[in-house]
């Protein structure tokens, strides 16, 4: 039997542009939140509130490695959904995140963070100058 609620809830959770971001950065592979500050140009705050909506409502997974947290989707029928409204994945489509400090990305030189912002359209952040 289908939970309309359970699935009703997924659908709204799907329905704010910071989440659909996270999603979308979340397809490519599994990210820490200092990925996401970094790529989203949001604040830490921000971003928790916005995956404690994706958890609850079971589109995210999260896992514990000593102080990090790593989030992933939850399940492939999502990225298939992702990549029906999102489109594929760009091919070459970097993995780790350009300016991230994590030992999963490491880290790179932040005048790469600042190019690739502009190239998106987006503006460099404070953080990004430190």
């Amino acid at each position: 039997m289908i939970d309309y609620e359970r699935e009703s809830a997924r659908f709204k959770a799907l329905g704010h542009p910071v989440r659909l971001q996270i999603l979308d950065l979340l397809r490519r592979g599994e990210a820490c939140v200092c990925h996401m500050e970094i790529e989203l140009d949001k604040r830490q705050a921000y971003i928790s509130q916005q995956l404690m909506v994706l958890r609850e409502s079971g589109l995210v997974e999260a896992r514990k490695d000593g102080m990090k947290v790593f989030y992933s989707l939850a399940d492939g029928t999502l990225n298939d959904l992702l990549e029906q409204i999102l489109g594929p994945i760009p091919p070459g489509e970097p993995v780790g995140m350009i300016g991230c400090p994590c030992e999963v990305c490491g880290a790179e030189p932040i005048a790469e963070l600042i190019a690739r912002r502009k190239l998106r359209g987006l503006r460099p952040s404070d953080q990004d100058t430190l």
